[in-house]
């Protein structure tokens, strides 16, 4: 049986389960390509600000346009004159919103995981009642095709929604998983620039983003500014 035969088969129920399928397919490459640990949190950035910051060479618009993780850092370094606890503040709360953008998508895609396979349930009750319903009428004999429709339609549409949902729930587990993962990356490295700021003995001089035209070539190191 092909797919266009199982699609016939299974009834009308097969055409929210063909678009589940393709939204959870959507939903898994955007994930992919988008949590990707590299891209929202560099190795290496916190120690890297931590550099800069002792020479006075941060660029907050470079950081910010650096990565995801870059946006929280420079978020808690704007408000590094205003203390240690306004840092964290600042920090945790740029932080949710990032990870708020991680498990963009995440939730449709558990509901997918959830009511495929009802979906299919209800396929097989319809199927089922078909076939019961020849049978009571008395000449099922005579009618063995709807017989075999009914039953088909049953099991058809339960097995497409145990497929659609089995890789739904697995991807959707998977990316939970990456979340959680990339978040620990990042709490790591805030907490590195935090503690580096707590034990700077320096006035802490920062570059805006109207200087980013004066960036020497490498686009991270400006002018010094200092803040107020």
């Amino acid at each position: 049986m092909d797919m266009m035969e199982a699609l016939i088969a299974g009834g009308w129920l097969m055409l929210p389960l063909l678009g589940c399928s393709l939204l959870a397919t959507v939903i898994i490459i955007e994930r992919l390509w988008t949590l990707r640990a590299g891209r929202i949190a560099p190795m290496g950035l916190g120690q890297e600000v931590c550099s800069l910051v002792a020479r006075g060479q941060v660029n907050l618009y470079w950081l910010e346009s650096h990565s995801p993780l870059g946006g929280v850092l420079a978020a808690g370094l704007r408000n590094a004159r205003l203390g240690h606890e306004q840092v964290r503040a600042r920090l945790q709360e740029a932080g949710t919103a990032v990870i708020h953008d991680m498990e963009r998508f995440l939730s449709p895609l558990g509901t997918i995981a959830a009511i495929a396979p009802l979906i299919g349930l209800l396929g097989t009750v319809v199927g089922m009642i078909e076939v019961f319903s020849v049978i009571v009428s008395g000449d099922g004999a005579s009618r063995t095709a709807d017989l075999a429709g009914g039953i088909s339609r049953a099991l058809v549409t339960t097995a497409a929604g145990l497929t659609v949902a089995i890789p739904a729930l697995m991807f959707h587990r998977y990316f939970q998983r990456r979340v959680e993962d990339i978040t620990v990356r990042m709490e790591e490295q805030a907490g590195q620039v935090v503690e580096f700021l707590a034990h700077y003995p320096g006035e802490l001089t920062l570059a805006e983003r109207h200087e980013a035209e004066r960036q020497e070539a490498d686009g991270r190191i400006a002018p010094r500014v200092r803040q107020p």
